[in-house]
């Protein structure tokens, strides 16, 4: 453990289960693990941070506003330039779109190589390429 690092993070979803589906295949394929299972939430970890996904029945809203005040995406280490082809290739058979196809996958600028998924509940996910830098 390390003072200011992140332990979690939880998000509220309107629908647990497709969720799951979608949320568990990318945090799988990026090395999470499944950790808690509960009936309104499920929640994976990597190292010693966790993903909590949780259909709360306080929810407001029936689906996420990413353009609204808020959790905007999340972004995730996913590996080479290839591994981010291989994900975004992969996502739609998963619940997920990509987002700006027609700048992908340079849609954060010029050098930044990532694929912008958005999910059918509205949550983004940003998978940035690593680039041999520390």
């Amino acid at each position: 453990m390390s003072v200011g690092g992140l332990h979690h993070v939880e998000v509220w979803v309107p629908d647990l289960a497709r969720a799951v589906e979608s949320w568990g295949w990318l945090l799988g394929e990026l090395g999470w693990a499944p950790f808690q299972d509960w009936p309104a939430g499920r929640s994976w970890r990597r190292g010693t941070t966790y993903l909590v996904l949780e259909e709360s029945p306080a929810l407001s809203g029936r689906r996420h506003d990413r353009l609204a005040p808020g959790l905007n995406h999340l972004a995730f280490h996913a590996g080479p330039p290839a591994a981010v082809d291989r994900l975004v290739a992969a996502a739609p058979g998963h619940g997920w779109s990509l987002l700006f196809p027609d700048r992908h996958p340079y849609a954060g600028g010029a050098g930044h190589y990532a694929g912008y998924l958005t999910d059918g509940q509205g949550y983004e996910v940003e998978l940035v390429a690593s680039t041999g830098e520390p």
